[in-house]
């Protein structure tokens, strides 16, 4: 009788680990970061969007002493309009580095640092952020559930 009851429960467990995503590879999650910077240089703000989850959110912060103030938090579709907005002005465009993938069963976290060029009107100021996501994986693929951009003075340009 107990060993009927055991293999009912294993049964019954099937469907939760068959249901269970593959895990994030690091390869994949390198793969989209570079996605999303190639999108977002290419004007293709859909192309872009679609590398996040429909429930991302982005927030903007700098630190100050031991402080974090944030600038603002935004869904999707506020930051899909504030990037419109801004390449409707400007031209913009993103260089990052990876500097870490921490791989997790529940998905990756990926740090990386990001300079933004832009120019308006013939001025060219730049941006600096350490750049931390979440990935996880829903039908097959890897989204990010948003970003977190923490802002710093640039250091000098090269010359």
């Amino acid at each position: 009788m107990a060993t009927l009851r055991n293999l009912a429960l294993a049964l019954s467990a099937l469907p939760l680990l068959a249901a269970a995503p593959a895990p994030i590879r690091e390869a994949e999650a390198r793969d989209l970061v570079a996605r999303q910077e190639q999108a977002w240089n290419a004007g293709d703000l859909s192309a872009w969007a679609a590398t996040f989850a429909a429930n991302a959110r982005f927030t903007d912060q700098t630190r100050t002493g031991d402080d974090m103030v944030t600038y603002g938090v935004a869904s999707l579709p506020q930051a899909r309009a504030q990037a419109a907005k801004l390449r409707a002005r400007a031209q913009v465009q993103d260089v990052s580095v990876v500097d870490r993938v921490i791989l997790s069963p529940a998905g990756a976290r990926v740090i990386s640092r990001k300079v933004t060029r832009i120019e308006t009107e013939g001025r060219v100021r730049r941006s600096c952020a350490v750049s931390a996501q979440d990935l996880r994986r829903a039908n097959g693929r890897v989204r990010s559930l948003g970003r977190t951009d923490t802002l710093y003075r640039c250091p000098p340009a090269r010359r």
